[in-house]
């Protein structure tokens, strides 16, 4: 009866070519840069989507209305309102679930780039202005 070393069928590998993949999935990790800051027509172009899309029921200071919630409101920070749900609502509406205004309808004719820049048009004001109870 033969006997095969399993170690026998596997490549060897020298502690330098460890330490190469080591070094390389570090170098990875950390050539990620933060996400680049928003251009000023991009804010521009959000605050006149804003305007003309969502003030109407989230306020012209983003602090509602009788028709909608404050974008303020500490329920719509980042980490438990992120931005794709942010791109949700806008693209299909949302029942209602932090308010007493009723569904959230869907807001048509917004191309991507016009969502994308409303949405961070809100981020950076509620950053400015930060969050409210």
């Amino acid at each position: 009866m033969m006997s095969l070393r399993i170690n026998a069928l596997r490549p060897q590998r020298s502690p330098i070519t460890g330490l190469a993949l080591t070094l390389g999935l570090l170098a990875t990790a950390c050539s990620t840069t933060e996400s680049e800051p928003v251009a000023a027509g991009n804010l521009e172009m959000g605050a006149d989507v804003y305007a003309k899309s969502c003030a109407s029921c989230h306020g012209d200071d983003l602090r509602g209305t009788d028709k909608g919630p404050s974008h303020l409101s500490i329920v719509y920070q980042p980490g438990h309102h992120p931005d794709p749900s942010f791109e949700s609502a806008i693209q299909n509406g949302t029942p209602s679930h932090h308010w007493n205004f009723g569904d959230m309808p869907a807001i048509p004719g917004l191309s991507d780039e016009e969502i994308s820049a409303v949405i961070a048009f809100v981020r950076s004001e509620q950053e400015r202005l930060g969050f409210e109870q």
